[in-house]
C-alpha cells in the first residue's frame, strides 16, 4: 500500500504567507484597545461631571484633557495605552473635524450678512497676525503662539487640535494653548453680559460681539443667551460661521510652513497637506444641500463632541505637568493680551459698522 502524503509544505507555506496580514491587523487593532478604552473612559467621565452644578459652562474636551493630566501624573499611563492613545490623538481627531462639518451650512454662514462676515473675518485674521507678532516679542516658541492665535481667534480647543496637525507642537504645548483660551474665554463668559449696558449694545450687535470674539462655543452660547434669545441665536451662528473658517487658516499654515521651509532650505519633512479639512469643507457642503433630520443631526453632533472629547483626552494622558511649568509665564500673558486684542478689535469694528 502507498501512503501519499497530502500536506505539501510549499502549500502550508502559502497558507501562512496569504493570513500574514491578517493575523498583523488584527493583533495591531488589539493594541490599540487599551489605550483607546481608557480614553473613552475618560471621555465619559467628562461628560457625566457637566451634570456638577457650575461645570456644565465647560465643554468635555476641556475637562477630558484636565482629566487625563491628573491621571498621567498621579497614577501614570500603562506603556501598553500608548498605541491607542496615538490613535486617538490623530485618526479619532481628524474624523471629529471632518465631521464637525455636518454642524455648519453655507444658509447659516450667509444669514450672518455682509458685514457680520466682515467683522469675523478681519477680527480673526487681525487677532492671528497679532498674536503671532505678540509672541515673538515674548519670546514665546513659535508653535506654542500658533496655537494659542488659533484657539483665541477661531474656535477655542478645536482649532487649537486642528492645528497643531501642521504646527506640530508638543503635547504639552497644545495642553498650555488650551488651558489659556479655557481660562479667558471663561473669563469672557462672566465678563461681557455685564458689559453690555455699559457699551450700549443693542441684542444684534450684543450678540456679534460674543459670536466674533469669545474662543468656545460653549462660551458664546452662555454669554450670548444671557442678553436674550436673539442675542443668543445670533451669537450661536456668528460662531459657527466662524469655525467655517478652521479651514483656510489651516491650508494657509501648511503652505506658508512649507514656502518657510523650502526658502531657508531646511533638511525636514514636509508639513502634511490637511486633506481632512477638505473632508470638513465637503460636509458643509453636502449639509447645505440635504436636509438631515433633528435626531440624526443630533446624533451626529453628540458623536463629533465624543470623538473630539476621546482625542483631548488622549493627548491628556501624554501630558506632563512638569514640562507644562518649564514653558513660564509668557505664553500666559500672550493669552491674556491675545484675548484682550480680539475683544477690543472685534468691538471697535461692530462700533463701525453699526
Amino acid at each position: 500500500m502507498t501512503i501519499t502524503n497530502s500536506c505539501n509544505p510549499t502549500d502550508v507555506s502559502s497558507d501562512l504567507t496569504r493570513a500574514a496580514p491578517a493575523m498583523a491587523a488584527r493583533n495591531t487593532m488589539l493594541a490599540l484597545v487599551p489605550g483607546l478604552a481608557l480614553a473613552g473612559a475618560i471621555a465619559a467621565a467628562a461628560f457625566a461631571a457637566r451634570a456638577v452644578p457650575g461645570v456644565g459652562t465647560f465643554s468635555p474636551m476641556i475637562l477630558a484633557i484636565v482629566i487625563g493630566m491628573a491621571f498621567h501624573n498621579l497614577i501614570g499611563t500603562p506603556a501598553r495605552a500608548r498605541p491607542g492613545i496615538a490613535f486617538g490623538m490623530k485618526r479619532l481627531l481628524r474624523a471629529a473635524i471632518v465631521l464637525l462639518g455636518f454642524q455648519l451650512s453655507l444658509s447659516q454662514v450667509a444669514s450672518v450678512g455682509g458685514w457680520g462676515l466682515l467683522v469675523i473675518a478681519a477680527t480673526l485674521a487681525a487677532t492671528f497676525l497679532f498674536t503671532v507678532g505678540a509672541g515673538r516679542l515674548l519670546g514665546v516658541d513659535r508653535k506654542l503662539a500658533e496655537l494659542i492665535a488659533a484657539g483665541t481667534s477661531i474656535c477655542g480647543a478645536s482649532a487649537i487640535i486642528a492645528t497643531n496637525t501642521v504646527t506640530d507642537a508638543h503635547d504639552e504645548d497644545v495642553a498650555y494653548a488650551i488651558a489659556c483660551v479655557t481660562i479667558f474665554g471663561s473669563v469672557a463668559m462672566f465678563a461681557y453680559p455685564a458689559l453690555t449696558a455699559v457699551l450700549h449694545l443693542d441684542a444684534a450687535a450684543y450678540g456679534l460681539w460674543c459670536g466674533a470674539s469669545i474662543h468656545e462655543i460653549a462660551q458664546v452660547v452662555a454669554a450670548s443667551f444671557q442678553n436674550g434669545q436673539r442675542a443668543g441665536e445670533i451669537g450661536t451662528v456668528v460662531k459657527l460661521a466662524r469655525v467655517m473658517l478652521l479651514a483656510p487658516v489651516v491650508f494657509a499654515l501648511s503652505t506658508t510652513t512649507s514656502l518657510t521651509a523650502a526658502h531657508a532650505r531646511v533638511a525636514t519633512v514636509r508639513p502634511p497637506l490637511p486633506w481632512f479639512v477638505l473632508g470638513f469643507i465637503a460636509l458643509v457642503g453636502l449639509n447645505s444641500i440635504i436636509t438631515v433630520p433633528d435626531g440624526g443631526r443630533r446624533i451626529i453632533a453628540t458623536l463629533t463632541t465624543f470623538l473630539l472629547t476621546v482625542a483631548l483626552a488622549a493627548m491628556g494622558l501624554e501630558t506632563d505637568i512638569s514640562k507644562l511649568y518649564a514653558r513660564g509665564h509668557r505664553p500666559a500673558i500672550l493669552g491674556g493680551l491675545a484675548f484682550l486684542f480680539i475683544a477690543a478689535f472685534s468691538l471697535l469694528l461692530i462700533k463701525l459698522v453699526g
